[in-house]
């Protein structure tokens, strides 16, 4: 069990919260800190994401839209973990907060395997019947065939990302966010150089097309995973151990992480699920309708991914209050940086709509996707105030203090019982253009922002979720 002794600052819920002062200057101070690096980690990837596209989209609009229904089961492979991982960052941020490095060692472990087992499932059907995962989401048989390529070759990323993700979550617990950005800096950088090299044939390397993609993909995935784990085993870092203190978890206390990171898992996938759900409604719309939806995400996901590094800092920054029971100042904070994230999606909002058409001149576009994607990028643009709101109290607050099962229930609820149906009555039913279909799924997401800050507001996701732990018997001043 954990003990702990708190000299100061140590709060109870019966303090009066509105006593409590957060000053702006050191808030800020520390959400750049926290957060800049991992919305500059978000910002590159979303950067690169769209040279990346751009290059496909010289192909074509059928190759930009083959690529964009290919790479939805790593889409929801990668939700997969960072739903779990985001689980059992909870853990992670409250023992940060208490300094227990032995055991934020023993939970990396726990999460990595955890993620190796689970990859497997999309490992196996990736490399087997890549086809028959692409034309889930079309009936071209073209797009299928090209898709299916890109699949199987891109399958091995699916490994190196269930040992990077876990790594990578517990740098950002405690507060080492700089180390991410540097990581994710170079391999998205190789990524591009490869692509530009495989797609088109330069350097003296043949030319792949879509293939090529895929394998400039593996590549730089393989560069990620193995500088993370020299960090984790080689270097000097607060986390570096010999490969056995990853591992001896005791058994209840993994029982305990699972259960709270089981429904941020099933939220984040059944989630990317509905997602990929969105997108095989759009793809059934027309392959004009599929590509501007992918460059329209493309771009949006420069602005609103940057926008969710709140939702990190609060799940990191307040997870660590909670650690050490400091319950209204947590809460107090959570509150405060709610706010930040609603100023973000305006800023965000403007930014997305200002620079939009200029980035979307960079596809080959028809005039008909052009003006598809446009129109997409404008309905994003007034949905991004309230995603991120909802984001930041899903990702943020809710999962902080372990209300995982309720933030599931939520998100899994709205997608599934707003977002999808919407999507399958506009596309399939009603013949909407891609567009107004776009603008009827973003109904879910006014809907959940309204049941989650009902939820923040009742202060019953403030808890701490360490103190039965076993995984240590030290005191810990």
């Amino acid at each position: 069990m954990f003990k702990r002794n708190y000299s100061t600052e140590k709060k109870g819920r019966g303090d009066n919260a509105s006593s409590i002062v957060i000053e702006t200057g050191p808030l800020l101070a520390s959400l750049r800190r926290v957060a800049l690096p991992i919305a500059l980690q978000s910002i590159i990837a979303a950067s690169l994401s769209l040279v990346d596209n751009v290059m496909v989209g010289m192909l074509g609009e059928k190759e930009l839209a083959a690529v964009g229904m290919s790479t939805q089961i790593f889409f929801i492979h990668w939700m997969m973990l960072f739903g779990f991982t985001s689980g059992m960052t909870t853990f992670m941020s409250q023992l940060w907060g208490i300094q227990d490095l032995k055991s934020i060692r023993k939970t990396i472990g726990l999460a990595i395997t955890a993620c190796l087992a689970g990859g497997m499932l999309f490992f196996l059907p990736a490399m087997i019947v890549p086809e028959k995962i692409v034309g889930i989401f079309t009936d071209n048989i073209s797009a299928i065939e090209i898709g299916g390529q890109y699949v199987r070759i891109g399958a091995w990323t699916i490994l190196f990302v269930s040992i990077s993700v876990p790594i990578s979550a517990a740098l950002r617990s405690t507060q080492q966010t700089r180390i991410p950005l540097f990581v994710s800096v170079l391999s998205f950088s190789l990524n591009t150089f490869m692509n530009y090299c495989l797609i088109f044939g330069h350097f003296g390397l043949p030319q792949l097309g879509i293939s090529g993609a895929a394998i400039a993909t593996v590549i730089s995935r393989g560069l990620e995973v193995s500088l993370y784990l020299f960090l984790l085993l080689k270097s000097k870092n607060v986390l570096r151990g010999r490969l056995g203190e990853f591992f001896g978890i005791p058994r209840e206390d993994a029982k305990r992480m699972f259960k709270n990171a089981i429904p941020t898992t099933l939220n984040e996938t059944l989630w990317g699920v509905g997602t990929s759900a969105y997108v095989a409604a759009y793809g059934h719309i027309s392959i004009v309708a599929m590509a501007a939806v992918q460059a329209g995400n493309t771009i949006n996901n420069m602005f609103i991914l940057a926008g969710f590094s709140i939702g990190d800092a609060i799940l990191i920054m307040v997870g660590q209050r909670l650690g050490r029971n400091q319950y209204d100042y947590a809460y107090e904070l959570a509150k405060k940086l709610l706010g930040v994230a609603v100023m973000a999606g305006g800023v965000g909002g403007v930014l997305l709509i200002t620079l939009g058409r200029p980035l979307l001149n960079l596809f080959d576009f028809t005039a008909e996707g052009a003006k598809y994607a446009f129109l997409i990028l404008c309905v994003y643009s007034a949905a991004m105030p309230l995603k991120l709101l909802a984001g930041a109290n899903i990702v943020g607050t809710l999962r902080c203090g372990g209300d995982t099962a309720f933030a599931m229930r939520t998100e899994i609820s709205c997608v599934w019982g707003i977002g999808v149906p919407l999507a399958f009555i506009g596309s399939l039913v009603l013949k909407c253009p891609v567009y107004v279909v776009v603008a009827m799924v973003q109904i879910e997401e006014a809907v959940k922002c309204i049941i989650v800050m009902l939820r923040f507001r009742s202060k019953k996701w403030v808890k701490n979720v360490i103190d039965d732990l076993s995984i240590t018997t030290e005191e810990i001043e």
